[in-house]
């Protein structure tokens, strides 16, 4: 049985969750329940603080879990991402007071306080530059105000944190994370174990993808067909079928989301009609 680690709370837990949810698997009912069996998928899932899911995972306790790469890379467990999940995301980022500081040199012999002590320091050692790092748990915006740090580094999402209290980001982003599969490095696993690994894998790619197309549906005359094509190249070739009208195909593709709105305008202005876009629920690529 596969052994999963989900994250208990926090931004990723929800998401996390949901996602797990539309690739088919069972999923805790309760905020308090720690560990759920979903016997039908032979899948035993793990609910822990997002910070240890790393450890576990490194430690082959738990087969592969979903983190946060921020979080994966802080620790310094002996995991690897093998798949993002484009949700969570944010961008860990250097404030000070205006003018404290402009580029990552301007640190040295400085105090930068973190929650995230294993990111800064190697950040900082990879750039040769000589700072002090005092780890701090929750916010750490007030770190500066009671001087037990010239400088913070923090997660931003909207930065609206960091301007309440004064303080504006400079330099270059230290990381960017989003929620990711991970996996201990070197895993080595039974053949059966691997494939359910990739089962895994393959049923959450397919929920990105069908959260990302929609399939589009649209018939137009023969003589348009390869303008409307250019309009419609689906993942690999459209299907073209031809109608009971002479003259006419009906046209199905897979088009982007963001995109489905203008592409259907696209189409009607070359004569295009009944074009309908409906949601994919799931998918295999």
């Amino acid at each position: 049985m596969l052994r999963i680690a989900v994250p208990n709370k926090g931004s990723l837990s929800g998401p996390a969750s949901a996602m797990l949810h539309e690739a088919g698997y069972q999923q805790r009912r309760e905020s308090k329940e720690l560990r759920i069996v979903d016997p039908e998928n032979e899948v035993e899932f793990f609910y822990l603080r997002p910070r240890d899911i790393a450890i576990y995972v490194s430690s082959g306790r738990l087969d592969i879990g979903i983190t946060g790469r921020d979080l994966l890379i802080d620790s310094g467990a002996n995991a690897e991402e093998i798949l993002p999940l484009g949700f969570a995301r944010s961008t860990f980022r250097f404030a000070g007071k205006p003018g404290a500081a402009t580029r990552i040199e301007d640190l040295a012999g400085m105090t930068v306080a973190t929650s995230y002590e294993g990111i800064v320091a190697k950040h900082l050692a990879d750039h040769g530059v000589d700072a002090s790092v005092v780890h701090l748990d929750g916010a750490v915006e007030t770190a500066i105000e009671l001087g037990v740090a010239e400088v913070v580094a923090d997660v931003v999402e909207t930065g609206t944190s960091l301007r309440n209290a004064g303080l504006e980001v400079f330099g270059e982003p230290i990381t960017k994370s989003e929620a990711i599969v991970i996996r201990r490095v070197g895993a080595e696993v039974e053949e059966s174990a691997e494939s359910k690994v990739q089962q895994f894998l393959r049923r959450l790619q397919g929920v990105l993808v069908a959260r990302t197309y929609v399939m589009m549906d649209y018939d137009c005359r023969v003589e348009q067909l390869e303008r409307a094509v250019a309009l419609t190249p689906g993942l690999e070739s459209p299907t073209v079928s031809p109608l009971h009208n002479e003259g006419w195909v009906a046209v199905r593709a897979m088009v982007p989301s963001k995109e489905a709105q203008r592409i259907m305008d696209d189409l009607y202005d070359l004569g295009a009609r009944a074009i309908l876009t409906t949601a994919i629920h799931a998918c295999r690529l």
